[in-house]
């Protein structure tokens, strides 16, 4: 029995270590062939995988921020801090939950796309029909993401900080009794433009992290419909607990 478990250890540590060493491959191979991107397709990525998001981002980010002023507004003014309250919203949400959430929303949507994409073009043979015609799979499939993501994520952030201090303030001033000018001039005096490049620094590291994974997920994909899915699957999964562990990391090197 012990023999048994320590194969099946065993195995799921090689593999876990060859995928990682696959997908660190196709990273480097993507920023290989950066320089050969088509730009049109570049700007239709961006559409497609930044612009549509945004809706369903704002969405997010303004029922967060309206939640962390529920939970922090009542409980600042009760120990005299009320004036605090919009500093300590816009430098939470810029600094960690705006670019994790966000990363974990675009994850959920464009990684999962991603893989079914070119999941159902590897299953459909048209990756092997790239190839045939001399066209490198990742110059034209991988790096228009990649530069999507990589670009559109910092952008979306810009727009989700905004809506989510939109939303703290409204909790704040209805429902704590915070006047607007004392959470606006706390946001001035303890919020630094630094959180918000810390925050968009992230977000485009979480953005190639989401890109790489969705497309070594969908080139890789098992054969038939099930395996698709699977692909689906295991690359939202993947790629919202690699933003959580680099995130960590992130947050020592940006912010300590």
């Amino acid at each position: 029995m012990f023999e048994d478990l320590s194969r099946s250890v065993g195995k799921r540590i090689l593999d876990f270590t060859a995928e990682s060493g696959r997908m660190t491959m196709l990273w480097l191979d993507t920023l290989k062939h950066l320089k050969e991107a088509n730009l049109k397709e570049v700007v239709r990525q961006m559409a497609l995988l930044g612009a549509d998001s945004l809706p369903i981002v704002l969405i997010t980010i303004l029922c967060t921020g309206m939640v962390f002023a529920v939970q922090t507004a009542k409980e600042f003014v009760r120990f005299g801090a009320g004036s605090n309250v919009g500093g300590i919203v816009a430098i939470a949400m810029a600094r960690e939950l705006v670019p994790v959430l966000t990363g974990v929303v675009v994850a959920g949507r464009i990684g999962a796309a991603i893989a079914a994409e070119l999941g159902t073009m590897k299953v459909t043979e048209q990756i092997d029909a790239l190839r045939v015609m001399a066209a490198n799979p990742v110059g034209f499939l991988v790096v228009p993401r990649f530069i999507a993501l990589v670009v559109m994520m910092p952008l979306l952030i810009i727009f989700a900080n905004l809506i989510g201090n939109i939303g703290g303030w409204v909790v704040s001033h209805y429902y704590a009794g915070i006047n607007t000018f004392s959470y606006q001039n706390s946001i001035k005096e303890l919020a630094e433009l630094y959180d918000v490049f810390g925050g968009m620094i992230k977000s485009s590291v979480f953005g190639g992290i989401i890109a790489i994974v969705g497309c070594y997920k969908g080139l890789n994909a098992p054969n038939g419909a099930e395996g698709v899915g699977l692909a689906t699957t295991a690359s939202v999964v993947l790629s919202i607990i690699l933003i959580f562990i680099t995130n960590y990391f992130l947050s020592i090197l940006i912010f300590v």
